[in-house]
Parts: C-alpha cells; structure tokens; sequence
C-alpha cells in the first residue's frame, strides 16, 4: 500500500546548515537542506523533504538545532520587558505550595516546595499537626533538578515506599524502594519501565516495562511488547518474573493493579481503540485463573475498589456520561454487574471510597461538583465548594479523616479539611500568592459553533474590563482524548491578567467535558468539529467586542499543538500569534514513532484507507502551509529534546517546512528546550524559563507594553 522513494543528494548523508536568503523582520533562518523523499499513499505522492530532521541523535540535526536556538535567543533577548517578565514570574511562583494529606498506616505524607525548588519534596509527620520531616527530596537526585519523582507507592503491609523517577522529561521511569523504618534505599532497581507504578503484593510489587531499547534510538522507535512482571524485594530485575504478556497484541499497554486488602489483581489492555479489556485474578487462591471481565475495546472498565466479596467498576459501557456498578468477585464479568449510581446528565467524573462512603465527583459544563453517597447509591449530602473550579479529594475507605484540594482560575489550590458526617468544610491550607485575586473575575459563555452546538468557554480578565474590541487574549484549548478542561489556577498567567489580557480557555469537542459523546464528535472523520470549535470561539470574542483579530494569540500543547498548528493554516487572518506547543504536526507519520500508535482511536491513521488518509491530509499541519504570500501570524513552535511521548520531529520538520514558505512577514521560530521532555517532571527554572520566553513572545507581538 504504501512505499517510500529516497535519493540523496551525491549519495551521502551529510545535511549541512547554511544561511537561506529569505529574510523576515531581519531574521536570516537555517536552512535546512530538502531532500527529495517521496512516500506514496494510495496512488498519491506525498513529498517529505525534511525526513532526514525525524533521525535527532545526527550531528545534522543537532547543528540544525543549535542554529535555530541561537536565532530564537536573540530575538526573544531584544524584547525590552522580557528580563522584568522574568523576575515578576519568578517572584509569584515564589510561595509555599503544599499538596492534599494522604494518610498511610498512621502517618500522614504530603508533598511541599518552599518555592522555587525545582522539584517537590516527600514530607511525613506523626501526627496532623505533628513536626514533618523529610522522607525523599528529588533534588537531590540531579544538580539541575531535571530527575523528577513520578510516582509513589506504599506496600500494603506499611515497610516499604516504591518510587518512580523520570529523567530529563522522559516516559521512561526507573523504580527504587526505600525501608521506611531506617528511610534507606534497598538494592532493589528497575530500569526500563513505563506507563507504570509500583502495585504491592506482598513483599514485592507488579510494574510495567519494555525490553531495553536499541542504544540511540531510546526517544524515538516505536514502542512494542509491553509486559507485566513481578519484582520481589531483594532481587535483580533480571530474576523479575513474567506475570503477563500478550505476544499477539505487541503494541499495546498492559498494566496491574492490587487492591489494598491485596484480594484482587486486575489487569488492563489497552491502546487498541477507545477504550480497554478487563481482567481479573482471585489473589486469596493459589493458581486461580485469569479471567476476562470486559472484551469490548470501544468502552472503558476500570477498577475502582474491592470491598469484601463486592467489586466496584466505573464505566461508559452503555453510558456515555458513565455509570458506577457492582459485581460479585466469584461472577465478575459484565454481564453480571449491577447498577449502583446510573448514567445521569453530569458526565461521572471521580468515585471516592471513603469513611465507609463515596464521595462523587460529577463535571457540570466544565466544572466539577462533589456529592456524597451511600455504598448503595443514595445521595445524601452535596460537598459546597467555594465556586467554579476542580476537586480532589483524599482518604481512606476505613478512615473518617477527609482532606480535598480546590482551586479554579483566580483560587490558587487550597487544602480543606472534611467532616463528612456534618457535611461541613474547614479551611486546612491556603497558599500566600503575590497577587490580589479579587481584582479578577470569571465567567463561563456559551458560543455556537460552525455548525450550531454550543460550546462552553470560561474567560478570565480584570475587574472593570471595557469591551471595546481592543483587548488582548490568550485563547487556549485541547479538544482530544477524553481530556476535560477544568477550571485550574497558573501563576505564569498573572501578568498577562494584571496588564489588560483575557484569558479564553475552550472546552471544545474531543475532550470529555459532555461524556463519551462528545468525545467522539471530535474524533476520526469529525475532527475538523474541534478546529471549528476553535475558530468560533476567536470569532465570538471578536463578535462580542472582547477583541479583536490583531489582538488574539493561541496556544495549545500535543494534541492541542496540532490544533494551533491546524487552525493557523485554516485561518491565518484570525489571529496574532500562535504557540503550538510540543504538537503532532505529521499526521501521515505520527504513528510510526514511540506511542504515536495508541493515539489512532482519536485520529485514525493514514494506513488506514484513502478516505482516512485524505482526510488526515487535509487538515495535517505540517501538510498545509500556505506558500503564497498569505501572510500568518507571529509564531513560536516548542519542543524538546527528550520528548519520547510526541517527538520532536514533528516540530522540526513543521518549522523548516514554515521558515521555507512565503507566509509573510511575522516572525516563525522554534524553541528547542534540552534535557525535558513533554512538560511533566520540568524543573520550575526550566519552567520560568520557558513561560518568560512564551508570555514576552505573546505580549510584544500583540503589542502589549506590560508594567511590571
């Protein structure tokens, strides 16, 4: 079906760097050399001059790399405001955050930075109120702050934490054990696990990992034979024993879960379509079977919790907006489960075992509302939460002691103690932020897009605001996989805000923000409904006097970096500037690298069939560049080095394929970030960083002059 043509030029593999003679805003950008590769699909030749950008660990691409990183620096150092940008970021990042309680065989463990530590650090204390201590700081695991603790663990039977650590941004996780009793390491280290925690049974644990990867090529071949193993506490990896494999699935994920009263180990496979297979093993029997719960690739089966004989799943299985439902652990499978808390018209977001109770999360238009139920589905209280925003609660199904975070646009994450038998609130934590939160305002607009549905947006701006047309925005969306865009605070908006600016956030089909319905509105063949989404939303902030098409920036990262990238080339004319970030801009060859295959439930892929592929075509970023003089938007493309989950190839390639067009004058740049990966685990220095360079690019394009 398909087949790739490659000649080089003089039959070598040497791709130089040199000056090109095209010239914007007196920026001279690399030229990066094209190559006559030709992939053919279905009988149409596609070309794809710069192949050689996707092979990352050459000299050419890494002299590529330096010169556009050069260029990006000297333009981001003329912007006049940029260093006082930098230092408002860095003094409003600048306070205490600390994490929600969790409660484990008597102690409590939190996460706490003073500030402006790279990495977040491990507390436990004794008692509430007791004196915390430190039981694990990553920063001390590098001395940039670039390994980040991923994941914690506690065993079952309180000896042992289980930690997982990324480095430089990576997907790939290396596990540790600490004895909790002396607070030293044991021998015990994993390598090459991903997609993964540390689930406990007995004195060991189960995790997920790949064999070890071809040397060079660890951030870029594609991701196959995932396995479950079981590592015992004191021996090499190499004696781990293999719990799970499907060798006729090899690029899927498979992963392992234990309850806490280790009763039950469940085993999920996915990355085959939207949703999973479910399985489960009877741990309480020694050689119990493996047995099939859910077969069907197209829902979602998920786990929630084992209490005695009664498991507990929550699902989209004939509920879109989800459901929550019981079985049997000796008749388990779905044909046998019973309904506990039925679809309703709140999308079911979060099911919380605890003090012998649920608490309920529900996602209403975007913003999540918390109940509290019975374990037989009676509703008996509502969790008041101080306004629109998101929630997450702690605790333990046994224990009465409750803590949950809040925050939303204006409401920095705060920490609340919960009294669930007099259904009552108390203030636990709140952070001391260098700004005046009532000095703003949110609201929540409906718009109609392209083809009438309503689409739900939550606008953040300053008190006061005169809607003149003049106001500067920062419009952000996602729209994919199931991913619902909830109310959430970021100090790295504050000065955009305290100078004028709007901050639009979308909810925009794809995501999960109305259940798996709307999911699927914005996948495959409906695509294009998120782009639309989008650019409906510019043109209602246009229409209702917020602003107007010189004065609105957009950004989005991975699949919402393909919807910046996809919405410039659709309408240039719409906007000012554009940030797509970390995005998947090949949409022919997104699929041939790491995890790029498990993304094709929301995509489909250019394999599949002529419609498909045309389709992808059409809309593919790096596909569509205009090359006719039509002049675009200011734009800065990021991306990173270690970035295993979307590659940087697909921003390397979109930017030379960018600099090389005629689209006229407006600056067209890529950041290229070393040592991260696709944003978790970045050190907050790589952070303000990042955000300074974003922001100022953003502010002095839209002509912003910022006092700061």
């Amino acid at each position: 079906m398909k087949f790739i043509q490659l000649i080089l030029v003089g039959g070598t593999f040497m791709f130089g760097v040199s000056c090109t003679e095209k010239t914007e805003n007196s920026i001279t950008y690399p030229k990066a050399e094209k190559q006559n590769v030709i992939d053919t699909y279905f009988g149409v030749e596609v070309a794809d001059p710069y192949r050689w950008l996707e092979n990352d660990t050459t000299q050419a691409v890494a002299d590529w790399v330096a010169a556009e990183n050069e260029i990006t620096q000297n333009y981001l150092g003329k912007i006049p405001f940029r260093d006082k940008l930098k230092q408002r970021l860095t003094d409003i990042v600048n306070y205490e955050k600390i994490s929600t309680p969790r409660k484990k065989h008597g102690k409590y463990y939190f996460f706490k930075n003073d500030g402006l530590q790279n990495q977040s650090v491990l507390y436990v204390k004794e008692t509430i109120d007791g004196e915390a201590s430190v039981l694990l700081d990553p920063n001390t695991l590098s001395d940039d702050g670039t390994v980040a603790l991923s994941g914690i663990s506690f065993s079952n039977n309180g000896k042992y934490l289980a930690y997982t650590i990324s480095s430089s941004g990576s997907d790939w996780n290396e596990i540790y054990v600490m004895d909790l009793s002396t607070r030293q390491l044991t021998k015990d280290c994993i390598k090459w696990a991903k997609f993964t925690g540390a689930s406990w049974f007995g004195d060991g644990f189960y995790y997920s990992a790949y064999d070890a990867p071809e040397k060079g090529k660890e951030y870029s071949n594609v991701n196959e034979n995932h396995k479950i193993y079981y590592h015992k506490i004191g021996d090499e990896q190499s004696k781990d024993k293999l719990a799970y494999q499907n060798t006729k699935y090899p690029k899927r994920f498979y992963s392992a879960s234990v309850d806490d009263d280790e009763t039950v180990l469940f085993i999920i496979e996915s990355g085959a379509g939207l949703g999973n297979r479910l399985f489960m093993q009877d741990l309480r029997k020694s050689g119990s079977p493996v047995i099939e719960i859910a077969s069907d690739y197209e829902y979602e089966y998920s786990p929630v919790e084992v209490i005695g004989n009664t498991v507990y799943f929550y699902t989209n299985y004939n509920a879109p907006k989800y459901r929550l439902a019981k079985a049997d652990i000796n008749s388990p499978k779905v044909e046998a489960w019973k309904e506990v808390l039925p679809e309703s018209e709140s999308v079911l977001t979060g099911v919380n075992f605890i003090a012998g109770q649920m608490i309920i999360t529900y996602d209403k238009d975007a913003s999540e509302h918390a109940y509290v139920y019975s374990l037989d589905g009676k509703l008996k209280n509502e969790v008041k939460l101080p306004t629109l925003g998101s929630v997450s609660f702690s605790g333990d199904k046994d224990d009465k002691e409750i803590f949950y975070s809040f925050s939303s646009f204006t409401f920095p994450s705060a920490i609340y103690k919960y009294d669930i038998d007099k259904n009552v609130s108390e203030l636990y934590i709140a952070p001391k932020v260098a700004f005046n939160s009532d000095d703003f305002v949110t609201e929540q607009v409906f718009y109609p897009s392209k083809d009438g549905t309503k689409i739900p947006m939550f606008l953040t701006y300053k008190k006061g605001l005169k809607l003149d047309g003049t106001n500067p925005v920062y419009l952000y969306g996602y729209g994919g996989f199931n991913v619902s865009l909830n109310p959430g605070f970021s100090t790295m908006r504050i000065p955009f805000l305290e100078n004028g600016g709007i901050y639009a956030q979308a909810n925009l089909r794809g995501g999960g923000e109305y259940g798996e319905t709307w999911h699927i509105a914005g996948t495959k063949m409906q695509k294009q409904n998120v782009f639309d989404d989008f650019i409906a939303a510019a043109e209602y902030l246009i229409e209702e006097k917020y602003t107007n098409s010189n004065k609105i920036a957009i950004a989005g990262g991975s699949n919402g970096g393909l919807l910046a990238g996809t919405c410039v080339n659709q309408r240039p004319d719409l906007f000012r500037v554009a940030l797509p970030m970390v995005g998947v801009m090949d949409m022919l060859r997104y699929h041939k690298f790491t995890i790029g295959w498990n993304w094709a439930s929301d995509y489909g892929t250019s394999e599949d069939s002529k419609e498909m592929f045309e389709y992808l075509r059409a809309y593919s970023p790096l596909h569509n560049i205009k090359n006719d003089g039509t002049p675009y938007p200011a734009i800065l493309i990021t991306t990173a080095d270690h970035d295993d989950r979307v590659v940087p190839a697909h921003s390397f390639k979109y930017a030379a394929t960018l600099q090389d067009a005629n689209t006229g004058n407006a600056p067209k740049l890529i950041r290229i970030e070393t040592k991260a990966g696709h944003g978790a685990g970045k050190p907050i220095s790589k952070i303000i960083e990042e955000q300074t360079d974003l922001y100022s690019f953003v502010m002095y394009n839209l002509d912003m002059k910022p006092e700061l």
